[in-house]
């Protein structure tokens, strides 16, 4: 028993960082303006390997949740696998002339872009260099 909680006292600093993402732009920004946070931005699309390698292999690292709680965190899919179009999240790459995907945008909460990534990042800690410049 004792080792178990030595188990859940020393995880729990990793499991506070998780991160808690928004699917709908305006909910991001509102939530943004009460928080008084930078928004993060994620379009994508579901077929797209890079997008993929961003929600498996980046965002869950240890750095990038740390670097993300800084901001409030929002993913857009524009289009699913099989290429069906998401209105909502494929009219925010619209109105921020999304060319290619994965898109990284960082908005203040009025929706103002502050800055632009297109394409992924290889690791976490990449991520979080990108972020961490303000």
């Amino acid at each position: 028993m004792k080792l178990l909680a030595a188990c859940l006292i020393a995880a729990a600093p990793l499991m506070a960082q998780n991160v808690t993402w928004e699917h709908d732009l305006a909910a991001a920004l509102k939530r943004a303006k009460a928080e008084k946070k930078l928004v993060f931005v994620d379009i994508w699309a579901e077929w797209c390997p890079p997008c993929q390698h961003l929600k498996t292999k980046v965002f869950p690292t240890a750095e990038a949740q740390k670097a993300l709680a800084a901001y409030v965190p929002v993913a857009l899919m524009t289009e699913t696998k099989d290429r069906n179009v998401q209105p909502a999240a494929m009219a925010a790459a619209e109105k921020y002339r999304v060319e290619a995907y994965p898109t990284l945008l960082i908005l203040d909460s009025d929706g103002k872009e502050v800055r632009r990534q297109t394409g992924a990042f290889r690791t976490g800690a990449d991520l979080a260099a990108w972020l961490g410049k303000r």
